[in-house]
């Protein structure tokens, strides 16, 4: 399978990886990520967020959520998520970023017609490209200056099991 940029997919084994990193990955929903900046290191390897639905979020959480996107867009916390629609209403949790390759794709997020969704709004791809850009480059000036990962799923601990995962891949196959 080839990842098609800004497209939306289910993962498998993804929890496990980053678990096993040190990270922390315990979202108990199923929930879809939105593959949108591709890797400058490995084309395969593409930079993406979680996607929710924002009616299954209590008033709550939503309060808390527009709370962070309140923050000027000098605070980090302002990045943290973003509210835009997909096929709904959607949020998307752009500080719970991980990186993806074909191999942790259980399946395409389909729309009501069996559509692969893929997101078209380039005010929206705009909006979570330059926050999940910011987020990616947070975590690797936290990392540089403490030498661990500041987010929760240690995003560049994923992104280099990935990396040497397709090295090997590469290698056995291209004997």
């Amino acid at each position: 399978m080839t990842i098609q940029p800004n497209g939306l997919y289910f993962l498998y084994e993804i929890k496990e990886l980053v678990n096993g990193i040190g990270g922390v990955y315990n979202d108990p929903k199923e929930r879809p990520v939105a593959a949108l900046i591709q890797s400058d290191d490995d084309p395969t390897i593409y930079w993406s967020i979680p996607v929710g639905d924002v009616a299954h979020r209590t008033e709550e959480q939503m309060k808390r959520i527009k709370k962070f996107l309140d923050y000027p867009e000098t605070d980090m916390r302002h990045h943290y998520y973003h509210i835009g629609k997909t096929d709904k209403d959607s949020i998307f949790f752009v500080s719970d970023a991980i990186p993806i390759t074909p191999a942790y794709i259980a399946e395409e997020y389909r729309t009501f017609n069996s559509q692969h969704y893929i997101i078209k709004n380039k005010q929206l791809i705009s909006d979570l490209s330059r926050k999940l850009k910011r987020i990616l480059s947070f975590e690797k000036a936290k990392q540089k200056q403490t030498g661990k990962h500041y987010f929760r799923q240690n995003i560049y601990g994923a992104y280099d099991v990935m990396l040497g995962e397709n090295k090997l891949f590469n290698e056995l196959h291209s004997k």
